[in-house]
């Protein structure tokens, strides 16, 4: 264990004598990272380094005595430490991620600003083979390209913060590795009591996934991370390629990046070339599925919207359209935004909008025998949903009261339910009632064509007179 760490440590003694500066070591308090400052602290040819440890408050008690054995290891070690306390569930609730994520957002963060505080060049983190094999399955469970398959390497820079470099020592040894460290030098840890619990998908493939494999190759994390150090090298070797022809089929103007469809579908391999350019971009392998869909179907291409966290993907009639997702860039390419697609709809008669087609009949209700609809079809009460009413693509806050509900419900939660992926949701038509308050830009919305009504507008006893809506 000692010597593989060492021998770690030589790969990265270049960049770690060019900084001059101590690494600051991110310790938690668990088997692994408790092993890493036990293995710095013990090195031949020592490294100089400072301890930082976030108490997250996830565990109570807990938490709270993770932070007092590594101050009392630091202490004990002659070593600065940096803590600091997070509110990580008002945090996550706040920005609408998990607690994975807002922990790993807060952490590094906090990391970042103490490496411009202290002048700390890189920060060494705990992760090990079985954490690369975990990443690995994770990976491909998202979908995540051969990036995601060439797992995760020895030397990166922060997220966060590009000129800060993240060091992972722990790379090539085992968790048994660790563990069998840990215990012949009897180094005191922290057990993490939400390891043994399978709610985290990680902790999931760990205590319930990895086992079954142990059984089939009892060698598997080490077989696993040789193979990603495989696919590292057939990920430079496709970058190579791409980075070659992404020019003959990109543009920019400003922020904005354009993507010529017809130049980029001449290429055998255009799927990938594709995901290479728009991956950056935060654009997932759900997202992408949709959009290569849609490229080699016969359904109109123009006037689709993808979004990642960051950026906006819409597509034009030869083109896709990529910018930054902000006020700004919105009101600088206002042709790109929605706000132009809304389509009056003044009687009966057939109306192509958003690239669907629709057919819209007024009838007696003595002339329907039945309400029972076909999927595609709508009937809404004719007295309640007055012409003009309009068509509109789905907004941010749309909402309305499912038929058959009582409660308002957001149309985003609506789509979730539905699991509608970015392409569904693009292709969705609201239906707004315009004599509600003169206005089609309410945002309680008469129904979701063809899919559902709002409640409001149900057929009754007392109605009359019917509209029916037909998906063409």
């Amino acid at each position: 264990m000692y010597r593989t760490f060492s021998d770690t440590m030589k790969e990265m003694r270049g960049l770690i004598n060019e900084w001059s500066a101590p690494v600051l070591l991110a310790v938690s308090g668990g088997i692994d990272s408790m092993c890493m400052a036990e293995l710095f602290a013990s090195l031949e040819d020592p490294v100089p380094f400072a301890v930082a440890h976030c108490n997250f408050n996830l565990r109570g008690e807990e938490s709270d005595a993770d932070e007092e054995l590594v101050r009392r290891w630091a202490s004990g070690h002659g070593v600065q430490i940096h803590v600091t306390s997070f509110d990580t569930v008002s945090y996550a609730m706040t920005h609408g991620i998990s607690i994975e994520m807002a922990a790993r957002d807060l952490r590094y963060s906090w990391f970042a600003s103490l490496c411009a505080r202290y002048g700390y060049k890189a920060v060494a983190v705990a992760h090990n083979a079985n954490d690369n094999a975990e990443t690995l399955m994770l990976n491909l469970l998202r979908g995540a390209g051969l990036h995601g398959l060439s797992g995760m390497s020895k030397v990166s820079v922060l997220p966060c913060d590009q000129s800060v470099f993240l060091l992972r020592p722990l790379l090539d040894c085992t968790r048994k590795q660790i563990e069998g460290h840990m215990f012949a030098h009897k180094a005191e840890y922290r057990e993490d009591s939400t390891n043994a619990s399978s709610e985290y998908k990680r902790n999931r493939i760990r205590n319930e996934v990895f086992p079954i494999f142990e059984t089939v190759n009892p060698s598997f994390v080490r077989t696993f991370n040789r193979e990603m150090r495989y696919f590292a090298e057939a990920e430079e070797i496709v970058d190579d390629w791409c980075r070659s022809a992404a020019p003959s089929v990109t543009s920019r103007d400003g922020a904005r990046l354009t993507i010529a469809i017809r130049p980029l579908m001449q290429y055998r391999h255009w799927r990938y070339l594709l995901y290479h350019i728009l991956e950056p971009y935060g654009f997932g392998s759900a997202v992408l599925a949709s959009l290569e869909e849609l490229l080699v179907s016969s359904r109109t291409v123009s006037g689709k919207r993808f979004e990642s966290r960051e950026y906006v993907l819409l597509t034009g009639r030869d083109v896709l359209d990529v910018f930054p997702a902000s006020d700004e860039v919105m009101q600088k390419f206002p042709a790109l935004g929605t706000g132009d697609a809304v389509m009056p709809v003044r009687g009966a008669g057939t109306y192509n909008f958003n690239g669907r087609k629709f057919k819209v009949e007024v009838l007696e209700r003595t002339d329907v025998p039945s309400l029972r609809l076909p999927e595609g079809v709508l009937m809404m009460d004719a007295g309640k949903l007055r012409f003009p009413f309009v068509l509109r693509r789905w907004r941010t806050g749309d909402w309305m009261i499912p038929f058959g509900m009582r409660g308002k419900k957001k149309i985003s939660d609506f789509f979730a339910d539905r699991k509608f992926d970015a392409v569904r949701k693009s292709e969705a038509v609201m239906i707004v009632d315009t004599m509600s308050d003169g206005m089609a830009e309410d945002q309680h919305v008469a129904g979701v064509a063809c899919i559902r009504i709002d409640n409001i507008y149900r057929i009754t006893d007392d109605t009359s007179s019917i509209i029916r809506i037909t998906e063409l």
